[in-house]
């Protein structure tokens, strides 16, 4: 997760992180990205059930009806457990994770027990009595997804009306005063709706906006020649940062950020160097902190069925199982080969990932990305469009 306003836009400062001796427990939610004890945020995919078909899902999504793997009580004891190892922030996800009629219970939950409670959702289930209701059990956050305007958006998610049914979810959401933004998943059939996406940003009057690159897992595996290739992806990145400057000096600020291709921390970097030096000295000491790509380290997924991942996205490799075994012993066992390797990757990264002068601030990318196309965990991700040049 790369912070494009605060790192370009100067909304963030080296020294905000340190203020608060950079401990996960104590950063506030917009810093946790500098935390240095990298204490996982968990994305649980609490269901497998959905209303829409999106093209690009990463959990295969099945149909609305049918029964969860892990039912509440259940969901009782791994909350317990992921807040006493300290986890931060729990994010609710599926599927749909309101295809779950106890979602606010075990938000609620969440929230008593010291985490911070968000969701990614496609918000078309968002009725104005939902968001009260969610706005009451101490949520922090709502992702809703777009894909485009309403056409595309429409034609990814498969379903006609789920444009104006998201935006019916925005405004419910604002209406009850939670905090709302907006999840975006590039490839080559919407790259050109992003200004129309900074636009919605400014209109609406939504403060938040996170573009994902996209990942090569689920239905999106299917979509790896939907791909950008690296020179539309190094404009891509120009555009968002322009858009980003430009509603800043306009006096409409927002916190944008990209996921899933940690290039961009860099590719960030760079660009300062050529326009505000002094800035990118800073810039660079926030990215150090960062760390680059945190799978297995910083973040961590519990699937519908409850094996554990990486992440949300690399699904084919499963380290335990919460109806088994708590998370937090899971997490922390040595004996898991891979996870070892995980949380110290860049002793083991291949190719252009092992020699980069920016591995530091990378952490070697994506491993998803490199084992769909390569067929190994450690060779280079295929998705970073920084030049030989730029990484020597």
């Amino acid at each position: 997760m790369i912070g494009i306003s605060k790192l370009y836009c100067g909304q963030a400062e080296s020294s905000d992180a340190l203020r608060y001796g950079r401990e996960s427990g104590k950063l506030p939610s917009h810093l946790l990205q500098f935390s240095k004890d990298k204490k996982p945020v968990v994305v649980w995919n609490m269901t497998q059930r959905c209303n829409l078909k999106c093209a690009h899902c990463y959990a295969h999504a099945t149909g609305m009806s049918g029964t969860d793997a892990i039912n509440t009580s259940q969901s009782i004891v791994i909350i317990d457990d992921i807040a006493a190892y300290g986890v931060p922030v729990v994010l609710f996800s599926g599927g749909e994770p309101l295809a779950r009629e106890d979602l606010p219970d075990l938000a609620r939950h969440a929230t008593q027990k010291g985490m911070r409670a968000v969701i990614s959702t496609n918000g078309t289930l968002i009725s104005r009595e939902k968001a009260r209701e969610l706005k009451a059990v101490g949520l922090s956050y709502v992702g809703i997804s777009l894909d485009g305007l309403e056409k595309v958006h429409d034609t990814f998610r498969r379903v006609p009306g789920a444009f104006k049914d998201a935006l019916a979810g925005i405004a419910n959401c604002q209406a009850e005063g939670l905090k709302v933004g907006l999840r975006f998943t590039i490839n080559k059939g919407n790259v050109t709706e992003i200004p129309g996406i900074f636009r919605l940003l400014k209109d609406l009057e939504v403060p938040r906006a996170c573009f994902y690159h996209l990942v090569y897992s689920g239905r999106g595996s299917e979509l790896i020649d939907e791909d950008l290739n690296h020179e539309q992806t190094r404009r891509t990145l120009d555009l968002i940062m322009d858009e980003t400057r430009a509603l800043f000096e306009a006096g409409h600020p927002k916190e944008i950020l990209t996921v899933d291709n940690h290039a961009d921390g860099p590719y960030v970097w760079m660009r300062l160097q050529r326009e505000d030096p002094k800035r990118a000295r800073d810039v660079l000491r926030l990215l150090q902190f960062n760390e680059g790509n945190s799978s297995g380290r910083g973040i961590g997924c519990i699937s519908w069925d409850g094996k554990v991942h990486a992440d949300q996205f690399w699904r084919e490799h499963t380290f335990g199982n919460v109806l088994e075994r708590p998370f937090s012993q899971i997490w922390d066992d040595p004996a898991i080969e891979l996870l070892r390797k995980l949380k110290n990757k860049k002793a083991h990264v291949k190719g252009r990932c092992a020699t980069c002068r920016h591995l530091d601030i990378c952490g070697g990318n994506f491993r998803a990305r490199a084992e769909a196309v390569y067929g190994d965990i450690w060779a280079e991700d295929p998705a970073c469009y920084l030049t030989d040049k730029e990484i020597s």
